[in-house]
């Protein structure tokens, strides 16, 4: 393990050496990259030795069911089974790290930064609040409209093992599973330049992953609880989504208009008030339940409603595309492999046609590194 860290940082902070000798202005956030992750590997102690020690029943209970949820991943799943989730780390903070996202003041499309390794994203990630409030107020004073959110859980894509980490394992049962699923599928799939792909098929497995999990625990005791509790929690994200996605088209219209700037700052912050007071009639409706006051208070803007969209969007067309496979995930994983090496236009073209359920043209004869024509029907939205 040691050696693998050492080797590891070597080949990292050579490449940030190489981006400081050609004056690249990204070394300092390579560097709090680095050491951030070495540091979150460098505590991490593996879980049996951790049941074995710990006083805390509650982390016991917690850890016992992580090994659970992880065996059914590679089981029930066809996850990877690597060492990722089979250690613990204390990370001493509510967060892991602080994702920053930011869009211009009249559009609804998210900046990207570009890095080594994993290509262009529309966020970027900082070990310490301090230092990603200061790229926020950056992005501010340059007239963005910026999300600052924190994230207790991110996947370093089979490059290393991923620990549980302290800021996640409190979780309710079905969150923690959600979690799991969907940060093991990034080790599955990834494609550089193209969030929405990523972020979109890992929450797709995500919520395949739990229907199938839930399904699982049917002989349980609590076993109706669980389902009526996840049921719950369910409908007030998809309403909380559609009220996101209601506000976006709403806004995307105005941007794309020939208004004058001016109207069209009068007519956002007009319909950011409304998303805010339908929020509240939400709200009322569930119970005063505050399950998105804190997006409210931290995201409620151009960039959050575009951090939003790179989750969600897109997950009715892998839906779509797993039902086409006939819910096989190992098949299903290698249609999106395919997706995953043709031109993004293509790709995205190939997944809308999905969508409407049309025809999908192969573009040849069936076989590797091509998807065969398909007739498949549009999956509910989540």
């Amino acid at each position: 393990m040691k050696h693998a860290l050492r080797s590891t940082v070597r080949s990292i902070a050579a490449g940030a050496l190489a981006c400081l000798l050609a004056g690249c202005s990204a070394v300092d956030f390579y560097w709090q990259g680095v050491s951030g992750q070495m540091s979150l590997l460098a505590g991490s102690r593996p879980i049996v030795e951790v049941l074995q020690s710990t006083h805390d029943p509650a982390l016991r209970e917690r850890l016992l069911l992580v090994q659970q949820i992880r065996a059914f991943a590679i089981r029930e799943l066809g996850l990877p089974d690597n060492g990722s989730y089979t250690r613990y780390t204390d990370v001493g903070r509510q967060f892991v790290v602080w994702n920053v996202v930011a869009t211009p003041e009249l559009s609804l499309t998210p900046e990207q930064w570009c890095f080594a390794v994993v290509g262009c994203v529309n966020y970027r990630g900082y070990f310490n609040e301090a230092d990603a409030r200061s790229e926020a107020e950056r992005l501010v004073s340059a007239g963005h409209d910026v999300s600052l959110g924190g994230v207790s859980a991110y996947s370093t894509l089979g490059w290393f093992h991923d620990p549980v980490l302290s800021t996640f394992i409190r979780y309710r049962e079905p969150e923690l599973a959600r979690l799991i699923f969907h940060e093991l599928a990034h080790q599955v799939v990834y494609v550089k330049d193209d969030t929405a792909f990523n972020e979109s098929f890992a929450a797709a497995v995500e919520e395949e992953g739990l229907r199938r999990w839930l399904a699982a625990q049917k002989n349980r005791a609590d076993a109706a609880q669980l389902v009526e509790d996840t049921s719950r929690t369910q409908r007030l994200r998809a309403d909380f989504r559609n009220l996101v996605r209601a506000t976006r088209e709403r806004l995307r219209t105005l941007y794309e208009s020939r208004l004058p700037d001016h109207e069209k700052r009068t007519a956002k912050a007009a319909a950011f008030a409304e998303m805010r007071a339908e929020y509240e009639r939400l709200k009322a409706s569930w119970g005063g339940v505050p399950a998105y006051d804190r997006w409210f208070t931290t995201a409620a803007n151009n960039a959050g409603i575009a951090a939003m969209a790179l989750y969600a969007d897109r997950v009715p067309h892998f839906n779509a595309l797993l039902a086409h496979a006939g819910g096989d995930l190992p098949r299903f994983y290698g249609d999106v492999k395919r997706l995953a090496t043709l031109p993004k236009q293509q790709r995205e073209s190939r997944l809308a046609a999905i969508m409407r359920g049309t025809t999908v043209a192969s573009g040849g004869p069936s076989g590797p590194g091509y998807l065969p024509a398909v007739q498949v029907n549009a999956a509910p939205v989540k």
